[in-house]
């Protein structure tokens, strides 16, 4: 999986739509839209600390549609 692939399931899997994960991150929208695209390269490094972060924030949300 690409890295732009990896930091749109790590948005995705926030709930978040680009905007207020831009905002709740304080990441420019177009660097992150950049990113999403594949114009722009992110670091690995600042996906696993964006992953880190979504995870001791607890921010994932969970698929209530398999849940009964």
């Amino acid at each position: 999986m690409e890295t732009k692939d990896k930091i749109k399931e790590l948005r995705k899997s926030t709930g978040m739509n680009r905007k207020e994960f831009c905002k709740y991150f304080e990441i420019p929208y177009r660097t992150v839209t950049e990113w999403e695209r594949g114009t722009r390269k992110m670091p690995d490094y600042v996906l696993r600390l964006l992953a880190y972060k979504v995870k001791m924030d607890d921010l994932i949300v969970k698929d209530d549609v398999n849940e009964e």
